[in-house]
């Protein structure tokens, strides 16, 4: 059983957090890479790298920076953030700040990380991509760059299968963290929560939990898949 070196982009807060704690829990060493730092850090084998990874340069010292002192196994593809807008107000800046943060900087870690993933034989990526790739009002580049990252994980299952990769997607829905709440006005998120068909919202242990059973060395069975973890608002009628 390989000893799991996991980085997760934007585990500073909400879900990424969530994420490092059950990784950290599990005996993993973790490595958060955020612009955030962390109010306090985790306990056990946590390391944080501070990078803006909406900025390519900056992303790939990083990432080749941690490449160099640790064989990550565990990429988590989660940091995130909504760029809010209708169409008539997407800006040349939010499209790349999108792009960047969600497409460039997840092929950035993956280059970084091959090649220690196929020394050893073993490998897991999970890409954090969202309901919204569904259909959402003002999220074109959220909602846009998220659907892209399954297309990235289907491509990456076909390619690193051989090699003990397994590369999976997850696609939250309303998970009430501070970010949602402050990119959804409340009786926005107050219908979003309503759709849900379990009759809550979620929180980060819902989707750490899945991506848990993704991260499992026992699962490598399971690649090229995207699961919507969204208490059922992904089966349709959502005011998204």
């Amino acid at each position: 059983m390989p000893n799991l070196v996991a980085v997760v982009t934007g585990g500073t807060t909400g879900i990424g957090e969530g994420i490092c704690a059950h990784l950290l829990a599990a005996g993993a060493t973790v490595i958060n890479v955020d612009i955030a730092r962390p109010d306090l850090p985790l306990k056990g084998d946590y390391h944080f790298v501070q990078a803006d990874l909406t900025d390519p340069a900056t992303t790939r010292a990083a990432a080749y920076d941690i490449a160099s002192r640790f064989k990550v196994n565990v990429l988590v593809n989660n940091a995130g953030f909504p760029t809010p807008g209708m169409l008539e107000e997407v800006t040349d800046a939010a499209f790349d700040h999108g792009v960047n943060l969600h497409l460039r900087a997840a092929v950035i870690f993956m280059q970084a990380f091959l090649p220690a993933m196929k020394e050893q034989r073993f490998g897991r990526v999970v890409n954090m991509s969202s309901r919204s790739i569904l259909g959402k009002k003002a999220r074109t580049v959220y909602a846009g760059t998220k659907a892209a990252l399954v297309a990235f994980t289907r491509s990456w299952a076909l390619e690193f299968g051989e090699f003990g990769i397994t590369v999976n997607a997850i696609s939250p829905g309303p998970v009430l963290t501070a970010l949602f709440k402050k990119n959804n006005p409340p009786e926005v998120a107050r219908k979003l929560v309503e759709n849900c068909i379990v009759g809550r919202g979620g929180t980060p242990d819902d989707v750490a939990r899945a991506a848990m059973f993704f991260i499992s060395p026992d699962n490598s069975y399971v690649t090229g898949q995207t699961l919507h973890v969204c208490g059922g608002s992904s089966l349709g009628g959502a005011p998204w």
